[in-house]
């Protein structure tokens, strides 16, 4: 018997949601289809889609295809699952399973894949806040770059297209990423009910000056608050839709407020400040040795827990103005894919045919600023694959610091190079990567032997 899996969702989640889902749950025991939904509401997912029900599905009707890769999908209005729910229950069975089948970018996207859906607890939720923050600090920090191409202080002129751009940049895009860091990650805890004491205790954290630390930590008091909440609080029928709407709301926003505001506040303020203070302050020899440590820690496991823990950290202090340690984060991370292309360029007899192609890929993805590009390599010769891409990954990110290379967008690799003081000390910046690509590519290959 072919099995149906469904996502039903809408704007408020308070009607039309579950609407949908007993029409299709009534089409689908009528034709006799092993079916199950999940309804993301306004109190969060019920009846949530496990991996195995995913693996072992026929078709698929969901807003969100990532889950289904490989699995056919029907996407539709929640109206049309209310009107004519056997419709899309015949459309669904109808439709064929897409080939099987991997390239090489298609690897480094499963095994993406599967790390997200192996990330749980604490981790899962700061990457989750982490994703929702990034687009803002791409975008406000590349806009802040383009306002000094007019000259370093010629946003200081008001009415000036230079101020304006800062505006947009600094004092929008950049005053949000907190609040929406904190928003999301007690989104990821409590679903929607987590949402607005989250984007609460984020502001409040930008406003007292606990910056990025603070904004973690509201983050996820507001979701465990409102998690608390939502799993506490029962009413009847008649008056459960309060709940998501009103109750906790009300009470996990002002849970999360007095604790930013008397608590939690003011002690990471202190922290932020004197961590700001430090790193602005770095010699060249403490420089140096935190360069070599973030790089070599963006290389250890390839976008896992230990390379993101490096990343946050540099993300984070976007917003107070210390640009240096993403400079550092972002070379080191483009140097272990470039450097296992160029490994199989100078010793292609180290590499089968199929390494050698994959290689050419890597470099596309290591251009690209995406370290995932050498798990392949990793997965296949683990011991000598990854100290080698620690070592030149370590030495760019402290050439990076030496060099006093700074770098105002998050991500991109060489594709935001070419903009106007995005990165400071551009020439030297470049001179940090290819070392490292080639102090990698010259390690790896010592280390390997020739293919039989």
């Amino acid at each position: 018997m072919k099995k149906i899996l469904a996502v039903t969702a809408c704007p408020t989640g308070i009607a039309h949601t579950y609407m949908a889902a007993e029409a299709l749950e009534k089409a689908a025991k009528e034709k006799n289809v092993d079916f199950k939904v999940e309804t993301r509401g306004a109190v969060g997912v019920e009846n949530a889609l496990s991996e195995e029900e995913i693996a072992q599905a026929h078709a698929d009707m969901d807003v969100d295809e990532g889950r289904f890769a490989g699995k056919p999908v029907v996407k539709t209005a929640v109206g049309q699952a209310i009107k004519d729910a056997a419709k899309l229950i015949d459309e669904a069975l109808q439709k064929k399973p897409s080939a099987s089948g991997q390239d090489y970018v298609e690897q480094i996207a499963k095994a993406k894949t599967e790390r997200s859906g192996k990330r749980t607890g604490p981790y899962k939720h700061l990457m989750t806040g982490v994703s929702y923050m990034l687009p803002l600090v791409v975008a406000g920090g590349l806009i802040i770059a383009l306002s000094f191409v007019f000259g370093i202080e010629a946003f200081k002129e008001q009415g000036t297209l230079a101020a304006a751009l800062m505006d947009i940049g600094g004092g929008t895009a950049f005053a949000l990423m907190v609040p929406i860091l904190a928003g999301f990650i007690a989104y990821s805890i409590a679903e929607k009910p987590g949402l607005a004491p989250g984007l609460v205790g984020g502001m409040l954290a930008s406003k007292i000056g606990a910056g990025f630390l603070g904004g973690i930590i509201a983050g996820f008091i507001a979701g465990y608050v409102a998690k608390a909440l939502k799993d506490n609080i029962k009413l009847s029928k008649n008056l459960s839709g309060l709940v998501p709407i009103l109750i906790i709301p009300f009470i996990s926003t002002l849970v999360v407020g007095l604790l930013m505001v008397y608590v939690v506040g003011t002690p990471m303020k202190g922290i932020m400040e004197g961590l700001t203070a430090w790193l602005t302050t770095l010699g060249t020899g403490n420089a140096v040795l935190l360069g070599l440590l973030l790089g070599a820690m963006m290389a250890f496991d390839m976008g896992g827990p230990v390379n993101k823990a490096a990343y946050t950290f540099a993300v984070g202090l976007l917003g107070s103005n210390v640009y240096g340690p993403m400079a550092a984060v972002m070379a080191a991370g483009m140097t272990p894919p470039l450097g296992m292309w160029l490994a199989t360029l100078l010793a292609p007899k180290k590499y089968t045919v199929e390494e050698r192609e994959a290689g050419k890929a890597a470099a596309v993805l290591g251009i690209s600023f995406i370290t995932e590009g050498v798990i392949p390599f990793a997965a296949a010769d683990l011991f000598r694959v990854i100290p080698a891409t620690m070592l030149g990954a370590g030495i760019t990110g402290a050439l990076s610091m030496m060099f006093g290379n700074t770098l105002r967008a998050p991500h991109g690799g060489i594709f935001v190079l070419p903009i106007p003081n995005a990165v400071g000390n551009l020439p030297m910046y470049a001179v940090a990567i290819v070392v490292g690509t080639v102090v990698t590519a010259l390690t790896v290959n010592i280390l390997k032997k020739n293919k039989e």
